[in-house]
């Protein structure tokens, strides 16, 4: 009968009694030493932006949207229907540009809810559920990114306003202002897709739904006319608006004004979205 067997076996239990002393001084050592403290909310927010941008680095099509579109968006409804509103498209470009930065911010939020679709899809929300930090940080980070986004589609919109004649009253401040009041309201409107990026199973239908919310809250307001030329059932909707309070809001403070009712809406409204449906997306994120 061969030994062999009984010689490997043999071979094999003196290797884990050699090992064994080498296992436990390493056990010992981690265990002495100090662990590396938790990331605070801000830090681990911070990081998850950074990823948001690192992922535009990889894949620069990605501000597609936020330099193209923008400049379609300005010359195709300043040449289209400058003549006709206002007789001129440096007299419309005055109403129109403050509007249309507007509408280009909020309609791009809606890319927030695909690329959360597409992270849980590949299922790399699995792994940021196991790490000790802040729980909401994944959710942030990926707002934050995407407010640097926002940033840049509203330099672009102003660049080409400021070629084809837009000139803001207000200033530097003005400008500085309105800007500012947009990005905090569009940081908060981005809950909502958060949301359906967490309870819908695929990212056509978050662009899909995202679509039919962004469509009709950005077409009927103010961006595009003055809401006294509509019919007053349509009136009622359009002034009370979030986009409508927010095209406002911003329109005034780049004229040189301070719209106190329009900029208390555009807050209140930001905090409401803020409240409503960071919750909602925690809540989903925490089940899901």
């Amino acid at each position: 009968m061969s030994t062999a067997p009984a010689t490997a076996q043999q071979d094999q239990n003196d290797d884990l009694h050699l090992a064994a002393p080498k296992v436990d001084a390493l056990a010992a050592l981690l265990v002495a030493k100090d662990r590396p403290p938790r990331p605070s909310a801000l830090s681990a927010s911070l990081t998850f932006g950074w990823r948001a941008m690192l992922k535009i680095k990889h894949v620069p099509e990605q501000l597609f949207d936020v330099t193209a579109f923008p400049i379609m968006m300005v010359l195709m409804y300043a040449y289209l229907f400058g003549g006709a509103l206002a007789g001129s498209v440096s007299e419309y470009i005055q109403f129109l540009l403050p509007g249309v930065l507007v509408m280009s911010i909020v309609m791009i939020t809606m890319y927030t809810g695909v690329a959360i679709n597409t992270d849980i899809s590949k299922g790399v929300f699995d792994r940021f559920r196991t790490l000790p930090m802040w729980r909401p940080a994944p959710m942030v980070g990926y707002l934050l990114g995407d407010v640097i986004r926002y940033l840049i589609a509203s330099v672009v919109i102003l660049a080409v306003g400021l070629v084809i004649g837009y000139r803001p009253q207000g200033g530097v401040l003005g400008v500085l202002a309105g800007i500012a009041l947009l990005l905090v309201f569009s940081f908060a409107f981005s809950w909502i897709w958060t949301m359906f990026g967490l309870l819908l199973r695929s990212e056509k239908s978050v662009m899909g739904v995202s679509m039919m919310v962004i469509f009709p809250l950005t077409f009927l307001s103010n961006v595009f006319v003055d809401p006294k030329t509509m019919p007053g059932w349509l009136q009622a909707f359009v002034n009370n608006s979030p986009v409508s309070h927010v095209a406002s809001a911003v329109r005034e403070l780049m004229a040189g004004n301070w719209p106190g009712a329009d900029i208390a809406w555009s807050l209140g409204w930001a905090a409401f979205f803020l409240v409503v449906f960071g919750a909602a997306t925690m809540r989903l994120y925490n089940r899901k």
